[in-house]
């Protein structure tokens, strides 16, 4: 069992109380219809609170938070800045009308865009993730005139209307009704290549060829815009080949199709830059935010628009709004959040661990376990890819696996829970992405409870 620090262990036992846990419990099973669940199915852990990297239950059990609750909680839990400041909003004024200015939503608009790349100069605000790509692509097919959006298969991009048919995996089928003028296409993934390529330069050099070759079967004129993760997320933590998103770029101005670059899971330090795109000087058109911008302390999210794309709606009204667009709480807790980044190096902090011990750690538990058949990631965004054999690269599931063929990550879930350790888990694979904060003993102690539970995952090797 993994020892949590001291003030952690005394907060669990604080909040100690099996009843008040049964409680929570058998309302929530009345009551709460949870997302991307068969509700009979599923038992959700009663939570009690949390500091910093750590959460805890009512019955006095803790875990160190690898998954950053949803992977947006880049600061971690409980940050004294971001709840003082939404304390002082709610005094002052809770809620406004998003047809009024108002102090927190100007300034976090404005520190927004001093952090965005290039003329990226306005933000329109929104609730979260699926609604910010709804309205980019809105606005790129008004922008436009042209119905199509290109996706990439590996992606996830939300789950309203729109942002269900753009996501690639398999979340989508059960709600495609092959009629929302979305083309899928192959993003680069060279452990799992579509286009037999031996080396990271031939792969993107492929890829490229083959959005080429979409473009153009599609007709460029009928593309109003290509949406892409700059580093896949619940996809499986893919970082692209030097070189793949400028050519993205390249392809979509000789085409004159607007880029969305949707940056819902990577924004906001995750990478270990406050956008991902920095990380290969590309700027999109329309960049998509939420998670990590207040990390989910009040809803959040909103698009950050291109002047080319801005110009357009000077005179013409843009035809979509929110009731909540820009609340005054959402938008504290947003500068708060930004502010608490900066003045502690959080950014920084994420890329150099990243580097110098989630990687190479990561990387040793690869060496020394036959079930790991990959590891992949950026910042404080990494994946173990489990495999039952590393030379055939079968998947530990299988693809679009039925509840019981993903019986062995369930496994090795519940292996890394009995240890005090709660990453993320999707498909086969294990995502590691704790709070850009988690300090370096932590992330050492997360390291040592995932190589114990990785042993039940080579149980199933061949």
């Amino acid at each position: 069992m993994t020892t949590h620090p001291s003030h952690v262990r005394d907060a669990a036992r604080a909040a100690e109380s099996p009843q008040r846990a049964e409680e929570i419990r058998a309302a929530d099973r009345a009551h709460v219809f949870h997302s991307w669940s068969a509700q009979r199915h599923i038992d959700p852990l009663p939570v009690a609170g949390g500091k910093g990297s750590y959460f805890w239950d009512h019955e006095g059990r803790s875990y160190l938070d690898l998954a950053s609750q949803f992977v947006n909680l880049n600061i971690g839990h409980g940050h004294p800045a971001v709840i003082a400041a939404v304390e002082r909003q709610a005094r002052q004024l809770c809620t406004v009308a998003p047809s009024f200015a108002s102090e927190p939503r100007g300034t976090a608009a404005r520190m927004i865009v001093d952090l965005a790349p290039g003329d990226l100069n306005r933000v329109f605000f929104t609730n979260g993730g699926a609604e910010s790509n709804e309205h980019a692509v809105r606005m790129a097919r008004l922008a436009t005139g042209r119905p199509k959006i290109l996706a990439a298969y590996r992606s996830y991009h939300g789950a309203t209307a729109t942002t269900i048919n753009l996501t690639g995996d398999p979340r989508r089928w059960p709600s495609d009704n092959g009629s929302a003028g979305v083309v899928h296409f192959f993003g680069p993934f060279l452990y799992r290549s579509p286009f037999h390529a031996t080396t990271e330069r031939e792969e993107c050099q492929r890829a490229l060829d083959h959005l080429e070759s979409t473009i153009v079967m599609e007709g460029p004129s009928t593309i109003a815009a290509l949406i892409i993760e700059p580093v896949v997320g619940t996809g499986g933590v893919i970082v692209p080949p030097e070189g793949y998103l400028a050519g993205v770029r390249e392809l979509c101005d000789e085409h004159g199709i607007l880029l969305i670059a949707d940056e819902v899971m990577t924004g906001f330090g995750r990478t270990g830059s406050w956008f991902a795109v920095d990380n290969w000087g590309v700027q999109p058109d329309l960049l998509t935010f939420a998670k990590g911008v207040n990390s989910g302390y009040v809803p959040l999210g909103g698009v950050l628009i291109s002047e080319r794309v801005a110009v357009i709606f000077d005179d013409k009204p843009y035809p979509g709004g929110l009731t909540y667009s820009g609340h005054p709480l959402a938008c504290a807790a947003a500068v708060a959040t930004m502010e608490a980044m900066a003045a502690e190096g959080m950014v920084e902090h994420a890329a150099w661990l990243g580097e110098h011990v989630l990687g190479p750690g990561l990387r040793e538990l690869a060496d020394r376990h036959p079930s790991v058949g990959e590891v992949r990631g950026l910042g404080v965004m990494w994946a173990l890819e489990l495999v039952r054999d590393r030379g055939s690269r079968e998947m530990l599931v299988p693809y679009a696996a039925a509840p019981a063929d993903a019986e062995p990550v369930n496994q090795v879930m519940a292996a890394c829970r009995k240890r005090g350790v709660w990453p993320f888990a999707t498909a086969n694979r294990i995502h590691v992405v704790p709070p850009c904060n988690l300090s370096e003993a932590e992330a050492r102690e997360g390291l040592a409870a995932l190589d114990e539970a990785l042993s039940v995952a080579d149980a199933y090797t061949d």
